[in-house]
């Protein structure tokens, strides 16, 4: 049986197996393509210290947290929800940082404090949160990160730039003033600076990134020990891409961070925070081909499968591509977009919502673009790959009142282990109040 890709260790062997017990639409997951990009980041060059934490907004699976963090990653949450989430995972409080649009009030609060109490690095992404966090913390002695808005950023695409002025994340230059002030007048500390300029975007634009952050830094923040530049490593998901050089930029960083230390005898801890460089292409979204239609003369081929938007958004979303994987219902490989196996059968990958967006095939101008593939038969599988990160944690699955998929992690030993059962209806409106 043939691997998909050259990124990991999924065959179409396990593609069956699994359709087999648990059917499709699934989420596929490869532990051995996981556990080696932790591996990559970790290893990271760095001149004084290193912490990556894993940006588990990407994939949210408990197991996923569980096996990630046991390989010695840390974690970045970017709501309370995802902070309870992960210490529901069995996660220690201090090995969390909180980045937030959040404003926490009533128990909510009460739960953000007790979790600064254990040890969760609080990330202060505004004034108004700095101005209501900002007394507790200072009282119960707790140090705070600042999150800065610099405003310059890149993205894949502009809704994924987090760092220009039309995104409003952290705390904008022109507000540092105001807000140390603030702390200063309490005896408050921030011992990190933070700054996250999107996600996916130009690598040089990352490295200046670095040159920004250290200057702010130097001039603003003398209590720092620890700088974190983010995550946002590009990763390749489609043939021709080029994923982010992690050796190239450790060095560049710990190059930078050791000039800082001659120039000002600071010694700064580095971090970062990738999310889809770990997950994304260790994931694979198996659907089903339901029906073949065509739009006639002028119109496209397409390729009706049982898995869309609501398993994959991120065409729909951000005009994102994905590799496609056509397999025969007995487990041949008719085509790949890794390999000698091609297609000439040029088609759309169309879901089953009732939106005409619900293609995988979206295009940057909102319309569907056709590929080309092997032509597939009713009842054979189109796997997407790619689908590891910002799938499953980020589809509308209930939409049309389709249930949420369930999700499978195949270890390095190439067994299956179901991370997440198949949501079933009645759990849909389960929580529906009804007036009887």
């Amino acid at each position: 049986m043939s691997t998909l890709n050259d990124f990991g260790s999924i065959d179409t062997c396990h593609i069956l197996d699994i359709h087999e017990k648990y059917g499709a639409p699934a989420y596929i997951y490869d532990w051995a393509a996981i556990a080696e990009r932790c591996s990559r980041v970790l290893s990271m060059p760095n001149a004084f210290g290193l912490t990556v934490r894993y940006a588990m907004k990407a994939n949210s699976n408990r197991t996923l947290l569980r096996e990630i963090t046991g390989l010695g990653l840390h974690i970045d949450a970017s709501s309370l929800a995802e902070a309870r989430r992960a210490v529901m995972a069995g996660v220690g409080c201090e090995k969390i940082i909180l980045s937030s649009q959040e404003i926490p009030c009533g128990s909510d609060r009460d739960t953000l404090e007790d979790m600064m109490k254990h040890g969760l690095l609080y990330n202060v992404c505004s004034l108004r949160q700095l101005r209501l966090i900002g007394e507790f913390a200072a009282d119960s002695g707790i140090a705070l990160s600042m999150r800065v808005h610099p405003g310059v950023g890149s993205g894949e695409s502009a809704s994924r730039n987090t760092g220009d002025h039309y995104s409003c994340f952290g705390v904008h230059l022109r507000d540092i003033g105001a807000a140390l002030e603030y702390a200063n007048g309490l005896g408050l500390k921030f011992t990190q600076v933070h700054a996250h300029i999107g996600s996916g975007g130009d690598p040089d634009l990352w490295r200046e990134n670095i040159e920004r952050e250290l200057s702010i830094l130097e001039r603003h923040f003398p209590d720092a020990v620890s700088i974190s530049f983010g995550g946002g490593l590009k990763e390749a998901r489609m043939p021709g891409e080029d994923s982010a050089d992690t050796e190239a930029l450790g060095r560049y960083a710990a190059e930078r961070l050791s000039a800082f230390y001659a120039r000002t005898g600071r010694k700064l801890n580095m971090e970062i925070e990738p999310g889809t460089y770990i997950v994304a292409n260790a994931g694979y979204a198996l659907t089903r081909v339901m029906d073949k239609k065509s739009t006639g003369d002028g119109g496209f081929n397409f390729i009706v499968v049982n898995g869309g938007m609501e398993l994959n958004a991120r065409p729909a979303m951000y005009g994102s591509r994905h590799p496609f994987y056509v397999i025969s219902r007995d487990g041949k490989l008719l085509s790949s977009e890794f390999g000698p196996i091609g297609g000439n059968f040029s088609a759309i990958v169309a879901g089953r919502c009732c939106e005409s967006g619900d293609t995988q095939n979206v295009g940057a101008d909102g319309r569907s673009v056709p590929r080309a593939m092997a032509e597939p038969e009713v009842g054979d599988f189109v796997v997407i790959g790619g689908a590891g990160a910002y799938c499953s944690s980020m589809a509308p699955f209930n939409y049309n009142s389709y249930s949420q998929a369930p999700e499978v992690l195949v270890r390095q030993d190439g067994s299956i282990q179901l991370i997440r059962r198949r949501q079933e209806l009645e759990q849909i409106v389960a929580n529906e109040a009804i007036d009887d």
